[in-house]
């Protein structure tokens, strides 16, 4: 059984009537995504029938396109008013779903969003090669759109995301891992995605180093936010909200913050059950909810979300260059968004 972490009033004081959703960004990106889905599903058509079968069950079970809602947004805060924005949006959802079937082989994930993960119905094999096939449409995207900064850009971000999954398979099962490198292999894996497709808003868009700085910085401590309140929710009954079993990351033996701030300030006892559980994965019925007591003991899950506030509070602060409008409203509620989850 998971455990509702009650942690203060929430984000920033946020009271429940003024809740922070993503209502402005997907409005104002509404229209340019009905075009960027529609380039999705041109560019899943292949005569091998498996391929669009194996990628439209993943793309089909949902997610909120946050990354290509940010490419569309950035550009548009840019001032971009052409069509190229929506090309590169759907190269950034391609590489991100590329990602997630690799992830499900590499974690043996049976679920995603609630439902059958694709290498659970098609098998592994399948799932890796329709992954090459979406990074392959991904990469023609980008070269279509002609510009070597763009491409630059995305595919610099692509051999990072690889980095960080190679990465991530040397820090499972390790409780020796400290808060630098898994911070690491989060910016690398997630904020890197979340960085590029925001940075791209300003290439396409002409505008300063100075504003693709910004976006960039945005992006990547945006990244950090959401994969810190996804790892927290882990241990927590919200996770059941977003479609996944409580405790996955345990089972998997998987060291992210809340596991690593719980094994750094334990005692020899408690450090010797996070290595059977999670080193050698011999695990007993209990043991999770265990864990979620010692997260709770030693403030392991608040103040993961009290990290999560202060990447939000630098993402915050690298868009104040740009002038107000509803642009940079919906950019700055999604990072209260992605916090509030934990509440």
């Amino acid at each position: 059984m998971g455990v509702v972490v009650n942690i203060g009033s929430g984000p920033d004081n946020i009271s429940p009537d003024s809740e922070p959703t993503l209502n402005d960004l997907i409005n104002l990106t509404k229209a340019d995504l009905s075009d960027v889905n529609k380039i999705i599903l041109q560019s899943m058509n292949s005569p091998v029938t498996l391929i669009p079968q194996l990628a439209g069950h993943l793309i089909a079970a949902g997610g909120k396109r946050i990354r290509p809602m940010l490419t569309l947004t950035s550009a548009r805060l840019c001032g971009y008013n052409g069509e190229r924005h929506k090309g590169l949006a759907a190269s950034v959802e391609f590489i991100h779903t590329a990602t997630l079937l690799h992830d499900d082989v590499v974690d043996e994930s049976s679920l995603r969003r609630g439902l059958a993960s694709a290498n659970a119905v098609w098998g592994n094999q399948a799932s890796v090669l329709v992954g090459d096939f979406l990074f392959s449409r991904a990469f023609e995207l980008m070269v279509g759109d002609g510009s070597l900064d763009v491409l630059g850009v995305l595919s610099r971000a692509s051999s990072i995301i690889a980095e960080g999954e190679v990465l991530q398979l040397t820090t499972t099962n390790n409780t020796e891992t400290g808060e630098t490198q898994y911070l690491e292999v989060i910016k690398s894996k997630t904020a890197q995605l979340f960085s590029a497709a925001c940075r791209i808003g300003a290439l396409v868009a002409n505008r300063p180093k100075v504003e693709e700085d910004a976006l960039e910085t945005f992006g990547m401590n945006l990244g950090i936010t959401f994969q810190l309140i996804d790892d927290m929710l882990d241990y927590s009954a919200h996770q059941r909200d977003l479609g996944k079993a409580v405790g996955d990351d345990f089972k998997e033996g998987k060291i992210t913050l809340p596991v690593i701030l719980s094994f750094r300030r334990g005692n020899d006892e408690e450090r010797v059950f996070w290595r059977r559980t999670l080193e050698n994965l011999n695990q007993e019925d209990g043991d999770l909810e265990h864990g979620i007591e010692l997260m709770n003991k030693h403030n392991a899950l608040e103040d993961t979300v009290e990290r999560a506030r202060h990447y939000g509070s630098i993402a915050k602060d690298a868009i104040g260059i740009f002038e107000d409008g509803p642009e940079k409203k919906a950019l700055l509620e999604s990072i209260d968004f992605c916090i509030r989850r934990a509440f």
